[in-house]
């Protein structure tokens, strides 16, 4: 849709089943997918959040997104992250609230996905290895460039009110809602090529 758009797109690969290969790698490799790029918009989803702080500062940067992410501070690692802002007692709130039960990859990550969709995606499910949890996230500030945060209104994984509270206590954001859950762009794909198309 974004080629469509007459926007060149690109997704990276990330090796998260290589227990060598972090977000620092990440970044580089992010870093390298930019090459030639004249303005960057970089979409950071979940954990791509802490790849995002550390590959900003070194690409031609027009925008930042953040979709459904972990939204670092400088010199946090992913795994200091979930205590940091508390994710777990928000996480469990809405589950008793919405009735999901406890953690299921499948109710909290598919649930809106369509299943022909996730059949399709099963065989390139990696496990994502420590490494990518304990390397801080290394940068000093965000870029004074527009910021973006897009909230799935159905999230089970990151419950939209805390987002939106990490979002505004963290980048002094105000988040965007849309329908759709964890993995909204498999879950919506419209509605976030929409956001991302649209001027901040």
């Amino acid at each position: 849709m974004l080629r469509e758009a007459g926007h060149e797109a690109v997704a990276v690969d990330l090796p998260g089943d290589d227990e060598n290969v972090g977000i620092e790698q990440y970044a580089d490799m992010v870093v390298a997918a930019c090459e030639g790029a004249d303005e960057v918009v970089v979409v950071a989803q979940s954990l791509g959040g802490f790849t995002a702080g550390l590959a900003a500062g070194r690409v031609p940067l027009r925008e930042i997104v953040f979709v459904n992410a972990m939204i670092p501070v400088p010199g946090e690692t992913a795994g200091e992250w979930w205590d940091n802002v508390d994710s777990a007692t928000a996480r469990q709130q809405a589950a008793a609230a919405g009735g999901y039960g406890d953690f299921d990859l499948a109710v909290y990550f598919l649930h809106d996905v369509p299943p022909e969709l996730a059949a399709e995606g099963e065989p390139y499910q990696r496990e994502e290895k420590d490494i990518a949890f304990t390397q801080p996230c290394a940068f000093d500030s965000w870029p004074k460039v527009p910021i973006r945060v897009l909230v799935g209104a159905d999230d089970r994984f990151f419950p939209a009110d805390f987002q939106r509270r990490v979002a505004k206590d963290r980048l002094g954001v105000d988040a965007d809602l849309r329908p759709g859950g964890h993995l909204i762009a498999l879950a919506n794909p419209s509605r976030v090529a929409e956001y991302l198309l649209a001027d901040g």
